[in-house]
């Protein structure tokens, strides 16, 4: 059976094809078509009549993911699999972009793009994913909605802090951890200096959870304020933002109850087990891992959230280790909100922030490492099916601790052929490396002839870390 590589560059409206075969030569050209119901068809017709042509044929299809314009093209394509050999994958176009990179390619046009589209096809056969049903479609879609509503806010929140500052600064000061519904009613109520000046006590602390001791300490800073805006304008400015905020605050919560009622999966509930991930967080991680079967190991997981470490050399100078954040970074948000509340909530997570805080490490790697961690159980809890333990956790690691270090060869692969010559013509930088190298496979060696080390290290992740 021959494959045959169909290229889609999609565009707003329309969308770019071109097939290839076995060695990246044309077997049919360039052609374009709308993104219509007449466009859809042609191309069905197009497919069918160049299967008949090339009988015992297989097609491997892609389009690149571009926001949503491909879905349409996917879906049709997904659709032809009932009548033709076909296969059909979303193409992620970092993969297409340094491929075509690579192709040193000076010109690029649709008809230009959606060749490299079926290049990659063909280069790199191993990294396709073809379709696979999406059963978290429509929740994805609310879910965004509701990521879109949350973004306006903020940017309210912003507009309405830019404000503040003119018209009643001295009411920032209760705004160092977002806004509470107090605040929010009193400046809708007196959205300047001016007229929270003349401002009743009785009538300031009928609001709730506003006391006539904070009341009158309102009243006084309102008098001697060094607002430079008090004109009418910009308080009904003022008074239509916090109204938005309100209106979408209140919308937001009632998109996030009905997702999270329309959502009970047993992964949910999984997760929210863990102490740190609440309802949101675990629709939203699941949304971003969809199965735990994608990833073969851990490893494989930390690269897609951007959290595995890498190394950046040159020559004899180094930068450092750090994350490479190469992954989702809203899935890294996800992640680290769930880290920063479990360090004070979870005792695990809890007691390794502290060890390596106390080990000289900065806090936020030490957030950083406790991420990590909790990604792990993550992915040892949907990958087992089973509810957070921290017992067996302790187990684990205990295991992980007791293993025989004697077994272990000291052994540096790069110098298998080679040992380091001290007679090299090497830098003095370079030179003071292989010294410590040197020192430090010493020091492993003794220890593997020595006895077990009770040190707590809980992942090579985390020693790379502190060596920064």
């Amino acid at each position: 059976m021959n494959n045959f590589y169909l290229g889609g560059d999609v565009s707003k409206g329309y969308c770019d094809f071109i097939i290839l075969d076995e060695e990246k030569k044309t077997a049919l050209k360039s052609f374009q078509l709308d993104d219509t119901a007449k466009g859809h068809h042609l191309l069905s017709n197009v497919l069918k009549g160049f299967a008949s042509e090339h009988p015992l044929c297989k097609i491997i299809a892609g389009v690149e993911s571009t926001g949503g314009y491909e879905n349409n093209w996917f879906e049709s394509l997904c659709d032809l699999q009932d009548r033709l050999e076909i296969s059909v994958a979303r193409i992620n176009p970092v993969g297409t972009h340094h491929s075509s990179r690579a192709s040193l390619t000076r010109v690029i046009t649709d008809k230009k793009a959606a060749m490299n589209i079926a290049e990659y096809l063909i280069n790199y056969k191993d990294k396709i994913i073809f379709k696979k049903t999406d059963k978290f479609c429509s929740l994805r879609r609310h879910w965004k909605f509701v990521r879109l509503l949350t973004k306006q806010r903020t940017q309210l929140y912003n507009q309405l802090e830019g404000n503040l500052y003119n018209a009643n600064p001295e009411l920032l000061r209760y705004t160092k951890y977002g806004y509470p519904k107090w605040l929010l009613r009193t400046i809708m109520q007196y959205p300047t200096a001016k007229h929270l000046s003349k401002a009743r006590v009785s009538a300031l602390s009928s609001i709730p959870y506003l006391s006539e001791a904070r009341a009158e300490s309102l009243i006084n800073r309102a008098k001697n304020s060094v607002a430079s805006a008090t004109d009418t304008l910009t308080g009904d400015l003022i008074v239509s933002l916090v109204k938005q905020i309100i209106n979408l605050t209140k919308l937001i919560n009632k998109r996030s109850k009905l997702i999270a009622d329309n959502c009970q999966l047993p992964e949910i509930e999984i997760l929210k087990s863990f102490n740190g991930i609440g309802d949101y967080t675990a629709i939203g991680l699941i949304l971003k891992i969809v199965s735990v079967e994608n990833f073969s190991s851990t490893k494989k997981l930390a690269s897609f959230f951007g959290l595995h470490p890498v190394w950046k050399q040159s020559g004899d100078g180094t930068c450092g280790m750090h994350i490479s954040k190469q992954g989702s970074t809203e899935a890294r948000a996800l992640l680290y909100n769930v880290a920063f509340t479990a360090i004070r909530s979870n005792p695990l997570i809890k007691e390794i922030y502290v060890r390596h805080c106390s080990k000289g490490m900065k806090k936020i790697k030490a957030l950083v490492a406790c991420m990590h961690k909790i990604l792990r159980i993550i992915y040892g809890m949907l990958k087992n099916n089973e509810k957070f333990n921290p017992a067996k956790d302790k187990a684990n690691s205990r295991k992980m601790l007791g293993k025989d270090l004697k077994s272990k060869k000291v052994t540096n692969k790069l110098r298998r052929f080679q040992e380091p010559d001290s007679d090299a013509p090497v830098s003095n930088r370079q030179y003071r490396k292989r010294k410590q190298q040197e020192t430090s496979q010493n020091e492993l060696t003794s220890l593997n002839t020595g006895s077990v080390s009770h040190c707590s290290i809980e992942t090579e992740y985390h020693n790379s870390m502190e060596k920064n």
